[in-house]
């Protein structure tokens, strides 16, 4: 199996990605969700890592410093920075936000790799629902240095468009701010995996194309 493959399985087998039918937040009606709230022991993470590790490596990203949004995206940077330093020899820095900027001792508005100008970062994110994380992240980075954001690396694209627009989350992002969003697995990596029989879930198959045809975008 791909490492894609083997992420999609690993969803699965972890209870993050179900099927059935769910009403989403946006109020849609889908035949599939994504609970990375899931994930919660040291195995899991570890794993993760190596496919967020994998992802980055494969996609050539090339960044000195791993920034995980508070507060999902902090356990992502840390497990990513290890797992690019165990399997891939890359020994990258990282960082996160806090949600308060502190006024006392070395001060800041983040932890960890105190960032400069020019630095190059790589942004760890679980899913993209509508950019928001981004949108709160992005004025505290410039307001500490002048860095270049070269990509953002998320698990899963759900190739969805916005409630209010023609464009998905990833697409909207890299038009308003040119951050290009990479994810390990998009949609149609998870609904080739169940025609290939990498996963259960034949009988959802026709909802899962449904579901695509109707709110996807490519």
């Amino acid at each position: 199996m791909t490492y894609k493959q083997q992420f999609i399985k690993f969803m699965v087998e972890n209870g993050v990605l179900k099927f059935g039918e769910f009403t989403l937040k946006s109020g849609r009606k889908a035949p599939y969700f994504i609970n990375t709230g899931n994930y919660k022991s040291g195995a899991q993470l570890a794993k993760l890592g190596e496919y967020y590790a994998k992802c980055i490596v494969d996609n050539k990203i090339e960044g000195k410093t791993l920034v995980g949004p508070a507060y999902k995206g902090i356990p992502l940077a840390v497990t990513t920075a290890v797992a690019l330093n165990n399997n891939h020899n890359l020994d990258l820095y990282y960082c996160f936000d806090r949600k308060e900027a502190k006024d006392h001792g070395e001060g800041g508005l983040f932890v960890g790799k105190q960032l400069s100008d020019g630095e190059k970062v790589i942004i760890i994110e679980d899913v993209m629902t509508s950019g928001k994380a981004l949108r709160e992240l992005l004025p505290k980075l410039k307001a500490t240095a002048n860095v270049e954001v070269v990509g953002m690396v998320i698990s899963v694209d759900r190739m969805e468009r916005g409630l209010e627009s023609s464009l998905s989350a990833v697409q909207e992002v890299y038009r308003e701010f040119g951050v290009k969003v990479y994810s390990i697995v998009t949609m149609t990596d998870i609904i080739q995996a169940i025609e290939d029989g990498v996963i259960e879930g034949r009988e959802y198959l026709e909802k899962m194309r449904e579901y695509r045809s109707k709110y996807g975008v490519e």
